[in-house]
């Protein structure tokens, strides 16, 4: 590893990788925050010094202001051993233990540090501190008892959208909240 200026290192243009502006923002943040974590996972360049693992922290510490960044080079690969390394840098194999993420972990503190992680959105206090009756704003779902209101979070409308579109869920938008019918065995 060695640490060498920010403005030699060149952003790989076919980095499949893309960031939104949320998530980057948090990402400059998490970089101001704690800069010790790039001497941890430092970017990795090949000979050129074009970024075969980190674009994303790059833009981030040039967005930080840091003059001089971390990198391992990856001087023993292959072209085709370096394109494969661009994309599972960016695989995730692993999967998140949402019971000890919830009873372990802020999730505030969890989505400051850019986790996709559940938060009670000001839509959806303003939904359940307020006097509206949703049952009044739906159609009935069924004459069946034991039916259950099953709230889903999404980052938005659109987001909201494609995923019942893509699961083939039919569903009608109603004022902050979208009504699905569907039985607790399809939702599952």
């Amino acid at each position: 590893m060695e640490k060498v200026k920010i403005s030699t290192i060149k952003s790989n243009p076919n980095n499949p990788r893309l960031i939104k502006s949320q998530k980057f923002e948090k990402l400059v943040n998490s970089i101001k925050q704690f800069p010790e974590m790039l001497k941890l996972r430092p970017i990795v360049v090949n000979n050129d010094m074009v970024v075969l693992g980190g674009n994303m922290r790059l833009k981030a510490c040039k967005e930080a202001g840091l003059k001089e960044v971390p990198i391992i080079k990856a001087s023993e690969l292959t072209a085709e051993q370096e394109k494969e390394f661009i994309v599972k840098d960016n695989v995730g194999f692993g999967e998140w233990d949402w019971d000890i993420i919830a009873n372990e972990w802020d999730s505030e503190l969890l989505n400051e540090w850019a986790m996709d992680v559940w938060t009670q959105s000001t839509e959806l206090n303003e939904l359940m501190e307020s006097d509206l009756d949703l049952t009044e704003h739906f159609d009935p779902i069924g004459e069946s008892e034991g039916m259950q209101r099953v709230v889903f979070i999404f980052d938005g409308s659109e987001e909201a959208e494609s995923y019942l579109i893509s699961k083939k869920i039919e569903y009608k938008k109603r004022n902050m909240a979208w009504q699905v019918n569907m039985s607790s065995k399809e939702i599952l």
